[in-house]
């Protein structure tokens, strides 16, 4: 299948054919169709099944046509739960809809200029990418007007009720027009986000995607054990000198312990950052700009502040600490395996969170293969449970890949040429010291 047998606009189409996308995913090939014949929607898809695209194209489809309608407001609103994710789906939008240079978009959200977005507003404004809180501010403002609005999409809406989104969503669907269609994407459809969908669509058709289907990629999954945080400070030195990555991102639980790591693998050599919640937006624009361009070669981050990074070229993905979601786990190993290319997962945990591992396993309803290193192996294991593989095996046993039943072992072998340690920035809390790496290049077989 290709995306001209999807209903797509032919401005739209040149676009992707010209970004060398030609194959949708599966949630896009699903999506894609019903969408564009304005059907409301509930889809149960997971980061990097390629959900982006699955509601800007349609959304861009409808903007090709232009509207005949009074008013200034915008014909489609995204909601999304970070300003990171935010501002990749209009960064998306921008590249898919070159085409419609008439189209006017609009990113609102909070550590940006409000006068600037304010600014935005005055004008005629085709499309809107908003995060709840401040799209709450400029509504208090009285600066959006929402009587033409054709399209309401919330990406990742289970992560904006799990931030405490869920009273501004239902004020801000108050305030658009009963006609409208609704969009609604989510990692799941059950609980809470499944009782606010009921309130805000009409007939939906539900759409659930398998959570092992992914942007084309292999990842390889693998759980080392460790007493303590010593121990798995001594796991993760050992993987950034044998792994041979070429952009890692390492998930920290705190703010604080993000800055803390950063700058100890800096002071090690390593072109690092940290990201996190708490950091001026134009520094988290700076850093993410960096990472894409290549001169961080590690980045250090939270998961609220890691949502939607799209970066092809990250390689590894290491779970410092373990996530306090089991869904949150599947995002982080998301940033990995992208456009076709593989990856891999390593994740940390203390014998005394074991409990927490079989809560990611249950959720992905598979296993993680357990592994050790040699001499760095854990003095407590945890609990003998009903794990189908859980002989040691070794550091470098068969890993589970995400989509594949085998690997062929993680570590096994060092790339040539090592992982570019004491290339590149030199990066710390308070952004760049440095900079000479070169840009990764950037596949382009599938469209987010």
């Amino acid at each position: 299948m290709h995306f001209s047998d999807l209903g797509i606009a032919p401005t739209i189409l040149r676009a992707l054919e010209t970004a060398g996308y030609t194959s949708p995913t599966g949630v896009q090939a699903e999506a894609i169709p019903a969408a564009i014949a304005g059907r409301d929607l509930l889809v149960s898809a997971q980061t990097g099944s390629g959900k982006t695209a699955a509601f800007l194209l349609p959304a861009l489809t409808k903007l090709s046509e232009r509207s005949t309608g009074k008013g200034q407001g915008p014909r489609v609103l995204v909601l999304c739960p970070t300003r990171e994710l935010a501002q990749q789906v209009e960064k998306n939008a921008l590249e898919y809809g070159k085409d419609l240079r008439w189209m006017k978009t609009a990113c609102l959200v909070g550590g940006a200029s409000f006068g600037y977005q304010t600014r935005a507003l005055s004008r005629p404004i085709d499309l809107i990418v908003a995060t709840p809180g401040r799209l709450m501010d400029h509504m208090r403002s009285g600066r959006i007007d929402f009587s033409r609005l054709e399209m309401l999409v919330l990406d990742e809406a289970d992560r904006m009720l799990d931030m405490g989104f869920i009273d501004d969503i239902e004020t801000i669907v108050k305030a658009t027009p009963e006609t409208r269609q609704t969009v609604l994407f989510s990692a799941t459809l059950d609980g809470t986000v499944g009782r606010m969908a009921e309130k805000m669509t009409r007939d939906p058709q539900r759409i659930e995607i398998a959570r092992t289907e992914t942007s084309g990629g292999t990842i390889e999954e693998h759980l080392l054990y460790a007493d303590d945080l010593n121990h798995k400070h001594r796991l993760l030195d050992h993987i950034l000198k044998e792994s041979g990555f070429d952009q890692c991102v390492i998930f920290s639980a705190t703010k604080a312990y993000t800055e803390e790591l950063a700058d100890k693998l800096s002071d090690q050599g390593y072109s690092a950052a940290c990201l996190h919640g708490d950091m001026p937006q134009s520094w988290r624009n700076r850093t993410l700009n960096d990472l894409r361009r290549g001169r961080i070669k590690i980045l250090v981050a939270t998961d609220v502040a890691a949502r939607g990074i799209d970066v092809p070229t990250i390689t590894h993905v290491v779970n410092f600490d373990l996530p306090k979601q089991a869904e949150d786990y599947v995002h982080r190993i998301g940033r990995t395996g992208r456009a076709g290319r593989d990856g891999t997962a390593i994740t940390l945990a203390e014998s005394k969170e074991f409990h927490k591992v079989r809560r990611i396993e249950q959720y992905l309803k598979r296993q993680i293969t357990e592994g050790v290193i040699e001499g760095m192996e854990p003095t407590r294991r945890p609990p003998k449970g009903p794990r189908r593989n859980g002989k040691p095996g070794g550091y470098g046993a068969q890993g589970q890949r995400r989509g594949s039943s085998s690997g062929n072992g993680y570590g096994r072998e060092r790339r040539e040429g090592g992982y570019g340690r004491g290339t590149g920035s030199s990066y710390d809390k308070r952004g760049p010291r440095s900079s000479s790496a070169s840009q990764g290049q950037r596949s382009t077989q599938r469209a987010d």
